[in-house]
């Protein structure tokens, strides 16, 4: 299942601190809970979406009520709430596994419906909310090589393009199923 995590972040002179937390410390929290196999950051370069996403690949919805979840990543950013806007979460099922998305490539969104990104000549993925806010209800994701990549005035309405803020950070047993692939 994928775990989404999306927001905005509202005073400029605490974003970078702001976003050194998040890269650095939360997510290897994240990963080091029992369930999270794939950890991952974004920022927006389209507009009218949330600035920054992240994808997580886990288990499923009990391991974010639970003990170990709480003590070691979640919920553990309070000091930044005043400043967090436009805050959602989801979890979809549909993939297996969230995209590691590389440098020099981007991350390509659709809550409306695939055909803006086949549009682009991409190959969309299908996901399906089953928990959480359940809005958007499906998305559908594509990566693809930015110099592949149309330039961005020319984009559908509905597609968000994200670059990857950090390297997509795994759990040893997750490496290992990948390697067999």
């Amino acid at each position: 299942m994928i775990y989404t995590v999306e927001c905005s972040f509202a005073e400029p002179t605490r974003e970078d601190e702001w976003n050194e937390f998040y890269s650095d410390r939360k997510l290897p929290a994240l990963i080091s809970v029992t369930g999270f196999h794939t950890s991952q950051r974004f920022k927006a370069i389209s507009t009218g979406c949330p600035v920054y996403l992240a994808l997580h690949t886990i288990d499923g919805l009990e391991l974010l009520n639970g003990d170990e979840y709480r003590e070691k990543g979640g919920g553990n950013f309070a000091r930044w709430q005043p400043d967090i806007t436009d805050w959602h979460r989801n979890l979809y099922d549909g993939l297996d596994r969230a995209p590691d998305v590389a440098a020099g490539e981007y991350l390509v969104l659709s809550s409306t419906g695939p055909e803006g990104l086949t549009q682009l000549g991409l190959a969309p993925h299908a996901m399906y909310a089953v928990a959480m806010e359940k809005n958007p209800e499906q998305r559908w994701l594509a990566t693809t090589a930015s110099t592949d990549f149309p330039l961005l005035q020319s984009l559908p309405k509905d597609v968000d393009v994200y670059v990857a803020l950090t390297p997509q950070l795994r759990t040893a047993s997750s490496l290992a199923a990948s390697e067999k692939r």
